[in-house]
């Protein structure tokens, strides 16, 4: 089935996680994502809450009955986040980070290893490889967005290698389009087709009040928009005889993946 993981692209505070995480659940989302350790690329932006953000979204998950992903930025963030989240994600600049892909092969828990900004498609494989090699078989392929020379949009989102890295691997692949995109109002249409191009699943940031988000708030999905595309999903998936992921409880998800 098809898996969708919502949630703030920062965990911000109690009040501003709780809002997010009601919206989503309440939308029909399997996972809650929310951002505790933040690779900005600015020194002087907000650089994620840490171990206590981490308490929170744990909490946030608990209440609402939704497994927890969250990126791990380094090996010494490792044995915090293999204890709490139930799914590791590495960044698009940490993707050929060695040693962390070595550590995160030796780590029990499924790993979402996002494509770096200008890397290929086969370099993508090979940095999953690393996970793979290690020892760790749990890992989930994300399409974010490359640069390109276009300028419209933060990022290019390259359908074309989900579609090929579904063929060329057995890895399963989803797509990220609030990252690919940077425009809120391009996340619906684009994760309709990523849906349609044989995507497993996506990654949407979606805050409560975007315009107030201390991370990415430009690009996040507004709950109602997020609500509307949950509503549209089935009959896209359905055109290409598939559907979205009915699990039995949140243990099966992070189990599944």
């Amino acid at each position: 089935g098809f898996v969708v993981m919502a949630g703030p692209c920062a965990v911000e505070g109690a009040e501003q996680l709780e809002l997010s995480a009601r919206a989503v659940a309440h939308a029909g989302a399997h996972l809650l994502r929310g951002g505790v350790f933040k690779p900005r690329t600015s020194p002087y932006a907000f650089q994620g809450m840490g171990e206590p953000g981490l308490k929170l979204l744990v909490d946030a998950g608990k209440r609402h009955g939704l497994p927890i992903i969250s990126e791990v930025m380094e090996t010494e963030q490792l044995p915090l986040m293999a204890q709490h989240a139930d799914i590791l994600q590495v960044g698009a600049r940490n993707m050929q980070n060695f040693g962390l892909l070595r550590a995160l092969g030796r780590v029990r828990k499924p790993v979402l290893l996002k494509r770096g900004l200008s890397a290929t498609v086969q370099e993508w494989l090979n940095a999953a490889e690393y996970i793979l090699a290690g020892g760790n078989e749990q890992v989930i392929l994300c399409e974010r967005g490359i640069r390109t020379f276009e300028t419209a949009m933060r990022n290019t989102l390259d359908l074309a290698a989900v579609a090929w890295a579904k063929q060329h691997s057995h890895l399963p692949v989803i797509v990220d389009p609030s990252h690919a995109t940077g425009i809120p109002s391009l996340i619906q249409p684009m994760s309709l087709a990523a849906a349609a191009a044989g995507a497993d699943g996506l990654l949407i940031e979606v805050h409560a009040k975007p315009e107030l988000a201390l991370c990415d708030g430009q690009q996040a999905m507004s709950p109602e928009d997020f609500m509307t595309l949950m509503r549209r999903l089935p009959g896209v998936l359905a055109a290409v005889d598939r559907h979205l992921w009915k699990p039995e409880g949140p243990a099966q998800i992070a189990g599944a993946r």
